[in-house]
Order: C-alpha cells, then structure tokens, then sequence
C-alpha cells in the first residue's frame, strides 16, 4: 500500500502545471494534499474525483486559505472532518479516514509565524489531535500524514541555529513533537533512513533557497508503534516542482 502526503501550495494551481503529472505516475493508493487553497466548486470536475479513486475534500470557511483532500483507492470504512471540538473547526485541516487496518489521518497544522496567538492556537491544536489520535488508537493505529509546520530536530533544517527564534523551530513547538514521539508515533522516514542528513521537504521562494538546498522538513508520515514492522519504505521527493513543498510517501504491507 503506498500513500502520498503532498502540500500543493494551491491546488488549482498546481494541477494546471505539467508537474501534476505527478499523480498519474505515482498512482498512489492513497494521496493526501494540504493547502488545497479551493472551494470544491472551483475545482474542474474531472479532478474533483479522479477516476479509480474515493475523492474527499475539505476547505476552510475562508476562501482561498488551507484545505485538504484525500484519493483513495481502498475501500474507506467511514470518513470524519475536523477536529470534534469546535475551537478547531472551520480551518479545513483535517480529514480522518477509517482503513481495515488504521485510522489514516491527513491534517495540515495551523502556522504560528502571525505571532503569539496563532502560536497558542497552533499549540492547542497540537494537543487536541493527540487527544484526538489516543482515542482512536484504542480502537486500531495511527496513520497520520501532512504538514506539520515544525521541524523537530536540528537535522531536520538547514539552518538550526539561526531559526531558533523563529515559529517553526521553537523549543515549545519541537517539545510538542518530542511529547507526540514519546506517546509512540514514530516519524517513519527517520525509522527508515536515521540520520540521514540534508533531507527536506520544505523551501522558501526567495533566496534561491530550493536551488541551494536550504530547506526545512516540515512534512512526514507518522505511524504509530504498533504499525512499525508494517513500514516498508519511507521516501521524499525534492525533484517534483509545482509547489514550495514536495510530496512524500510511506509504503506499509499487511
């Protein structure tokens, strides 16, 4: 089985560039997106529910600002949206799908770079799917894929030192990922490849920064412990453009 995580950055932007490509050729059982950035009126109906594939979609109440969306080509068990705590509702972020299996969820975490009270709100929301993923997990485990808009270790970025201050890369930020590890959700493309240096899947427009490999990896698929010999690759994929984000995969046998 191999899922796709992908920040598009804008889905009708993406899909209307030769990179969109992409999705034929990987043809992913399962493809998450974040930042879908659309209203599904505004999405061409061929591609609202591509052929061979479930389609789910979710956006923000406010146009043109984040969203998500799911393919899937295995049979879907049930399907939610949102946080159930309504504090955490109405941003378009998360999409939970039941699996035979797992429970799959495609969440794009809020930013904190507008300051203080989008840090807080990032930081409850942080806590709020954990919450949100411990309870599922007694029922089956935890896939969890997407944008999670932190890098967690100095390895994870190009520039540590000089991000320390900034949202992204601060010490309450990595402490949450820390918390989320140390509950049993294991970041698979570290299990697969360890310290693999240089790895990201994040980078700014500006400064030739993609150019020069000076990114941030912000995006992973999680699983949680009970899934670990199930993993049987972990990748990213920095040579696929259309986005500041690439796309990432996770390939698990059962």
């Amino acid at each position: 089985m191999k899922l796709y995580s992908w920040n598009v950055n804008g889905f009708r932007a993406v899909s209307a560039k030769e990179d969109w490509r992409w999705f034929e050729e990987r043809s992913g059982d399962v493809v998450a997106l974040q930042e879908t950035k659309a209203q599904l009126e505004q999405v061409p109906e061929h591609l609202r529910e591509p052929e061979g594939y479930s389609a789910f979609w979710l956006s923000g109440i406010r146009k043109g600002y984040s969203g998500v969306a799911v393919f899937s080509k295995p049979a879907v068990l049930a399907s939610r949206f949102e946080l159930p705590v309504e504090r955490w509702q109405g941003e378009g972020r998360l999409i939970h799908l039941e699996y035979e299996h797992f429970h799959f969820m495609n969440v794009y975490f809020p930013n904190g770079q507008k300051g203080e009270e989008r840090i807080s709100y990032k930081l409850g929301y942080y806590d709020a799917f954990l919450d949100y993923a411990e309870e599922l997990r007694k029922q089956k485990p935890i896939v969890v894929c997407g944008d999670f808009n932190t890098a967690h270790n100095p390895i994870d970025l190009a520039r540590p030192k000089e991000n320390e201050t900034v949202s992204g890369f601060l010490p309450i930020e990595r402490a949450w990922l820390d918390k989320f590890t140390a509950h049993g959700y294991l970041d698979t493309f570290r299990l697969v490849h360890g310290d693999l240096p240089d790895q990201y899947s994040w980078w700014s427009y500006r400064m030739r920064a993609r150019q020069r490999n000076v990114g941030w990896r912000i995006d992973y698929f999680f699983v949680s412990s009970e899934l670990r010999d199930n993993v049987k690759d972990a990748w990213i994929e920095p040579d696929v453009m259309g986005s500041d984000h690439c796309p990432i995969g996770l390939e698990l046998e059962f």
